[in-house]
C-alpha cells in the first residue's frame, strides 16, 4: 500500500512539473527560462528597428573596417646600436610570419631632443677649476663637472634643460640673484651616439596584445603609442 502510494505521489509530481516547465501553470506559476520565449524576447528587444542584416561582402568590409580603426602606432625605445640588434633579434624571434609579414615592423631614427647647458665655463687648469668651484660654493649653488665634449670640458655645469629659453630663464635668475653670477652662459650640449626606436606602423588589436607581453627591459620599457601624435 505504501509503495502504491509512493509511486502515485512521484507521478503527481512530474506531472506537476511538467506542467510548470511547459507554462500551463502560467502566469500564476511562470515556467523556467521565464522571457526567452516570444513573445517575451521580441518585447524585451532595444532598439530594434537599427538592426541590419548585411550581405557577406558588406559584413568583410565591415569588419576590415572595425580592424582598421583598431589599428594604432607602436614604438619602443630609444635604443642604442647594442641594444636594438638585440632587440630586433628578439622581436624576430618572438613575432611569428604568418601573423607579422614583412614590413610589420621597422628601425627609425629616434631624435635627439637638445639639451643646453646653464654653463659656467671651461677652466682646464686644476688650480683655476678649484677656485671656481669654490666661488660657486659661497655662492650657494650647485654644479657637475662636465668632462665631454672637449670643447666644452672640463667645465662646470650649473643646470641642464630641454630648451634654450628654460636655460635663459635659469640663468637670469642666477644673475639676478642678491649674490649674481659672474662668467655664466647658455651652451648647447651636442647630440649623443644616434638612437633608434622599433616601430609598428599599424599594429592590429591582436598585435597590440601580443607587443604588450614581451619583455620590457629588452625594448626600453617595452611598446607603448608612437609619439608625436601618430595614429
Amino acid at each position: 500500500m505504501m509503495l502504491r502510494t509512493v509511486v502515485a505521489l512521484l507521478l503527481l509530481a512530474n506531472l506537476a512539473f511538467f506542467a510548470w516547465t511547459s507554462g500551463g501553470l502560467a502566469p500564476g506559476f511562470p515556467p523556467p527560462r521565464h522571457g526567452q520565449h516570444e513573445p517575451e524576447r521580441i518585447t524585451a528587444q532595444l532598439n530594434p528597428e537599427l538592426v541590419r542584416v548585411l550581405p557577406p561582402t558588406a559584413a568583410s568590409a565591415a569588419v576590415v573596417a572595425a580592424r582598421a580603426a583598431a589599428a594604432r602606432c607602436m614604438e619602443a625605445g630609444p635604443l642604442g646600436e647594442d641594444d636594438i640588434v638585440a632587440a630586433e633579434a628578439l622581436l624576430a624571434t618572438a613575432l611569428t610570419p604568418a601573423s607579422w609579414p614583412a614590413g610589420s615592423w621597422a628601425r627609425e631614427t629616434a631624435p635627439t631632443p637638445p639639451l643646453w647647458l646653464v654653463y659656467a665655463g671651461r677652466v682646464p687648469e686644476a688650480a683655476a677649476r678649484r677656485a671656481r668651484e669654490a666661488e660657486l660654493r659661497r655662492l650657494g649653488l650647485e654644479f657637475e663637472l662636465l668632462q665631454a665634449p672637449a670643447e666644452l670640458a672640463p667645465g662646470l655645469v650649473l643646470g641642464r634643460h630641454a630648451t634654450r629659453a628654460e636655460a635663459e630663464a635659469a640663468l637670469a635668475v642666477l644673475a639676478a640673484a642678491s649674490a649674481p653670477l659672474k662668467g655664466g652662459r647658455v651652451v648647447s650640449l651636442p647630440a649623443s651616439r644616434p638612437m633608434s626606436v622599433l616601430r609598428v606602423p599599424r599594429a592590429s588589436a591582436e598585435q597590440q596584445a601580443r607587443l604588450q607581453v614581451l619583455p620590457v627591459e629588452a625594448f626600453a620599457g617595452g611598446f607603448r603609442p608612437c609619439a608625436n601624435g601618430r595614429p
